[in-house]
C-alpha cells in the first residue's frame, strides 16, 4: 500500500511547481513577470524550509518530443527547463514523466526532496504525481512556484479535492497575466485554500539579489531613470 510509503511524521511538506528556469530567469524563454520579487520569496521560503527540516517536492514540466501545450520552453534535456539551484537540495530523488506511478519504498526516509517531471500543466495527469500527491498524508502541503494562472490553479485545486489542506504563497507565486493570475488566486481561495504571504511563514527578509538571474535588476544595478 503507498499510504504506508509516504506518510511523513512531519507536519508540513513544501511544494515548487515548476520552478525553473525558463519560467524565472530574465533570459528564460516563458519569463514571469515580477521576477525579482516572486525570486527572492521563493528562495526565502526554501532556505526556510530547509532550516525546518520540511520535505520539499518540485514538479518540472518538460516539453518532450515538441509537445503541443508548450513548444518554445521547458524543453526535455535544455538549461531552461532545469530547476532553480536554491530549490535543490542535496538528498533528491528524480522521477521521469514515463506514465509509470512507481515510487522508491523509502523514498522520504533516504532523501529531503522528490523531483516529479510531468508533460502538462496539471500534474495529476501523470500516474507517478497522483500517486504522490493524491496519497500524501501530511498536515499541510505548502505552494510556491508558477504560473498561478494554470499549473499552480490546476494543482490546488486538485489537492483541494482529493481533501488536502493547502497553503499558498501569493508573493512566491509568479505568473504572466496579471488579471487570470488574480482570478485564479481569488479562486482556489474560495475553494478553501489558506493563501498567505511569505513574511507571514518566514519573517521579514532583507534580500536584495536573488542569487539565480543575472539581469540588471536582481543584480541589484537596475536604476530608474529620472524624470
Amino acid at each position: 500500500m503507498i499510504r504506508a510509503l509516504i506518510k511523513l511524521k512531519r507536519r508540513r511538506v513544501l511544494l515548487n511547481i515548476d520552478t525553473q528556469r525558463d519560467f524565472f530567469l530574465a533570459d528564460g524563454s516563458a519569463c514571469i513577470r515580477n521576477h525579482r520579487r516572486v525570486l527572492m520569496n521563493i528562495r526565502r521560503i526554501n532556505a526556510w524550509a530547509r532550516v525546518h527540516n520540511i520535505r520539499v517536492i518540485s514538479t518540472a514540466l518538460v516539453n518532450t518530443n515538441g509537445h503541443l501545450e508548450h513548444p518554445d520552453y521547458c524543453i526535455d534535456g535544455s538549461d531552461g527547463a532545469r530547476i532553480l539551484n536554491y530549490t535543490r537540495r542535496n538528498r533528491c530523488i528524480s522521477y521521469s514523466a514515463d506514465g509509470y506511478a512507481d515510487l522508491r519504498k523509502d523514498v522520504f526516509d533516504n532523501f529531503d526532496q522528490i523531483v516529479l517531471e510531468k508533460r502538462t500543466s496539471n500534474p495529476f495527469n501523470e500516474p507517478r504525481v497522483d500517486r504522490l500527491l493524491s496519497e500524501l498524508a501530511v498536515d499541510e502541503i505548502i505552494v510556491v512556484g508558477a504560473l498561478a494562472e494554470n499549473a499552480v490553479f490546476e494543482t490546488v485545486l486538485g489537492l483541494l479535492q482529493r481533501g488536502k489542506r493547502v497553503t499558498v504563497i501569493s508573493d512566491a507565486i509568479g505568473s504572466r497575466d496579471k488579471d487570470q493570475a488574480e482570478m485564479a488566486i481569488k479562486k482556489i481561495e474560495a475553494k478553501g485554500a489558506k493563501v498567505i504571504e511569505t513574511k507571514e511563514l518566514a519573517g521579514l527578509g532583507h534580500l536584495h539579489l536573488v542569487g539565480a538571474c543575472h539581469c540588471e535588476r536582481c543584480q541589484g544595478k537596475f536604476k530608474k531613470l529620472a524624470i
